[in-house]
């Protein structure tokens, strides 16, 4: 396919990339903004796989709000509902108390989500972000096993707030934190030793030995797919003997399903690939299905031994969110059909960058699940690179990973396959121009 690459403006930060961004946010806002640097334009409108910015160029979206886009920007059957909602005086702020919105939304997440897979998981709705309920999910385990160790795994993320991040891998972000992080001990994710050493060798053997130091461990909390950690896929296998070990040691199991959760992976939950039913599991991103704030806790009723507002907070009761999650659920999860979908796509962009690494032999591989694909830099200052180029003609990637060296794709899971070769076909110009 050919590129056609974005005309200059002379306003612009750099060549071909738009208006800028305005002088006020540089001014104004704090210097802990990020996304905006990678992307100086000013964004004004959005609709499915692409967003606009205000001099009319359309970039296709193949970061979808860090996954919490799943089914595009404005989804025009989630929107209608919304507006109706909002038309009607539907109350939008309900903290935990008894609305229609949220009466429906749980009736649709049991027959649609829960029973199907015969999951008899409790909801809480902890507060509105991912970061939220992974807090909540470390205190109920806590509470639950009145121990305090939990066991995380190198490059792990789950979040920026302080338990949250005592489980997260990343050492600037852990930085941020300027107190010591603490009752938390990573451990070898899958494939951390390259195949040469048991991932589980090492956690057995401290678990078994007095002279570890190890604390007995209240719960292990683990990503099936380390989005920010660079797209590293755990098998199946091993998340069966995950769970399995937690089973056989009275460890209960945390799976963090806030970006991979919500169909990214294929299935609707990312863990139903190793048949396991975690203890508890951590959902956001596009829970809401509308970008829209929203976060769940589930977990087995035997752990459900919350004292009332023991762990609440003031926008809990998101009910707008709460009637977009359920025609997203209604509309997607009905059926296979999306989740097969997913799985289709997804080979298509690995079989893209097989291609690719293929091509440039040893410089790029990819990895990945579902829509969660990863393309792998030898030389990791060339991965921003080419997010650089590929902006400049028309599409939004990021990089993740512990040296920014894989481009990371979470494209919208609805749209077109002409849309996804499109962008392929950017990133693909952009990889050749920063390794010829």
């Amino acid at each position: 396919m050919t590129i056609a690459h974005l005309p200059t403006d002379e306003k612009a930060e750099k060549p071909g990339t738009g208006p800028g961004v305005p002088s006020i946010i540089e001014t104004r806002e704090s210097e802990v903004r990020g996304y905006c640097r990678g992307w100086p334009t000013t964004f004004d409108t959005a609709q499915g796989a692409w967003i606009t910015d205000t001099s009319g160029r359309k970039f296709l979206d193949f970061f979808a709000g860090a996954g919490s886009l799943n089914y595009g920007h404005n989804n025009p059957i989630l929107k209608e509902a919304l507006i109706d909602y909002i038309a009607r005086d539907g109350i939008t702020h309900g903290l935990d108390m008894a609305t229609v919105a949220k009466k429906e939304f749980l009736e649709t997440f049991e027959d649609v989500i829960l029973k199907p897979r015969k999951l008899d998981y409790k909801v809480q709705f902890p507060g509105p972000t991912g970061t939220n309920s992974v807090e909540a999910a470390l205190k109920l385990a806590r509470k639950a096993t009145g121990r305090e160790a939990i066991i995380n795994f190198t490059n792990a993320f789950h979040g920026m707030t302080l338990g949250a991040l005592s489980v997260t891998g990343n050492s600037m972000k852990r930085a941020g934190a300027g107190i010591p992080l603490v009752h938390a001990t990573p451990m070898p994710y899958d494939n951390y030793f390259g195949g040469v050493t048991e991932d589980f060798q090492w956690f057995e053997r401290v678990l078994d030995d007095s002279g570890s130091g190890l604390n007995r461990p209240a719960a292990v909390i683990v990503e099936t797919v380390q989005g920010e950690g660079g797209v590293n896929v755990a098998r199946p296998e091993w998340l069966a003997a995950l769970a399995e070990l937690c089973a056989r040691r009275d460890i209960l199991l945390i799976v963090d399903d806030v970006q991979m959760g919500c169909g990214r992976t294929g299935p609707f939950f990312s863990f139903e690939i190793a048949g396991i039913t975690p203890d508890i599991v951590t959902v956001s991103k596009s829970i809401s299905g509308y970008g829209l704030p929203m976060a769940l806790t589930l977990f087995k009723p035997e752990l459900d031994i919350w004292a009332p507002g023991e762990h609440n907070g003031t926008f809990r009761g998101n009910n707008p969110a709460f009637v977009t999650s359920k025609v997203a659920l209604d509309t997607y999860w009905s059926n296979n059909a999306l989740e097969l979908d997913t799985i289709r796509k997804g080979q298509k962009i690995a079989e893209n960058f097989d291609n690719l690494a293929k091509k440039y032999e040893g410089e790029v591989h990819g990895r990945g699940r579902g829509m969660v694909q990863g393309l792998v830099f030898d030389k990791p200052e060339l991965a921003s690179k080419a997010c650089e180029i590929a902006f400049g003609n028309g599409l939004l990637a990021e990089t993740s990973g512990p040296s920014d060296e894989v481009v990371k794709l979470l494209p919208p899971l609805t749209l077109t396959d002409d849309e996804l070769d499109q962008g392929l076909a950017i990133l693909a110009d952009a990889t050749e121009q920063v390794l010829s």
